[in-house]
């Protein structure tokens, strides 16, 4: 994939921009004049191939974070992939390019980049980012960082390990096709159940369920069976992903994802040997100009793993 080289960057780009809160059809629109992002010194600047969409990107643009969100106007977007076309001066492990991807914001909520992913050019930490694997595309690889982060963090944090059962409530969507891979695959887990509407239950079973429930047509509480830990998905309000942990359902543990490259990288041979998978959204990859449909299919909290915006021009 070619990418300028630093010297022949232009200092204006193209992004997708919103100047007030409200529903993205309302305010996100494409800008074709935002200024490209100085690079930091702990910094790259890359130029994204792909971004993927992420329910906290719809609520940010809705004003639930406007306490500690950073100043509008904003370019929105947390996951990319891409390639690296100019380094900062204190940057070790990276150089002009690598193809690269991450979540580029390090807290989700405490002042997120103005300019994130849904840009030509957007500036991001070393630390968030890892080199693409080999076997993924851009596509592929812009899916995962957040939800697959997410996922991780959240069950090691908990203390889940080998042996253990857990319930993923939510198992089709972004971070929960994950939670089930990585329960399974990587943590070791002894049974995972998973919830989902009735079309998409043979996608939790191929993901590693052992038992996918249908929420519209038994409720989770009902099942004579306990589990160890139940991950509970569905982010409220916030941006948190709430884990229930123990047999009784309180108390209820709140986690909130802080974004490190590491994790990409202790995943590596996971991904690269197909045991964990990119799950994408049948209806994408959406085009960059198609944005807005996108995130209207996100809103509608009907959307099956990853939304992915590709090729951004």
């Amino acid at each position: 994939m070619a990418a300028p080289s630093s010297a022949s960057l232009p200092s204006k780009n193209k992004a997708w921009v919103y100047s007030e809160y409200g529903k993205s059809v309302d305010v996100l629109k494409l800008d074709s004049n935002v200024t490209v992002p100085e690079v930091k010194e702990d910094q790259v600047l890359i130029k994204v191939v792909a971004a993927a969409l992420n329910p906290i990107d719809y609520k940010r643009l809705l004003g639930f974070f406007k306490a500690s969100d950073s100043p509008l106007p904003t370019v929105p977007g947390y996951d990319v992939a891409g390639v690296v076309v100019k380094v900062g001066s204190q940057v070790k492990n990276f150089k002009e390019g690598d193809e690269v991807y991450g979540d580029i914001n390090e807290k989700a909520v405490d002042h997120p980049k103005v300019i994130g992913s849904l840009a030509e050019y957007t500036a991001v930490e070393e630390k968030v980012l890892a080199l693409k694997p080999k076997n993924l595309s851009f596509v592929e690889a812009a899916s995962l960082p957040l939800a697959i982060e997410t996922a991780y963090e959240g069950l090691e944090h908990f203390g889940f390990s080998a042996g253990k059962s857990i319930l993923v409530l939510g198992g089709a969507g972004g971070v929960g096709t994950q939670v089930i891979q990585l329960a399974k695959h990587v943590f070791g887990a002894s049974k995972v159940a998973a919830t989902s509407s009735t079309g998409k239950l043979e996608l939790l079973k191929s993901l590693g369920a052992d038992l996918a429930i249908d929420y519209t047509k038994e409720n989770f509480e009902d099942l004579p069976e306990k589990f160890d830990f139940v991950y509970d998905t569905v982010v409220k309000e916030g941006g948190h992903v709430v884990t229930i942990v123990g047999p009784v359902t309180p108390p209820a543990s709140i986690f909130l994802l802080t974004s490190d490259g590491s994790v990409l990288e202790k995943l590596k041979p996971y991904l690269e040997s197909g045991k964990v998978k990119p799950v994408i959204d049948p209806k994408g990859p959406f085009p960059f100009s198609k944005t807005i449909e996108a995130f209207s299919h996100l809103e509608s909290n009907r959307a099956t793993g990853k939304l992915v915006i590709h090729p951004i021009p």
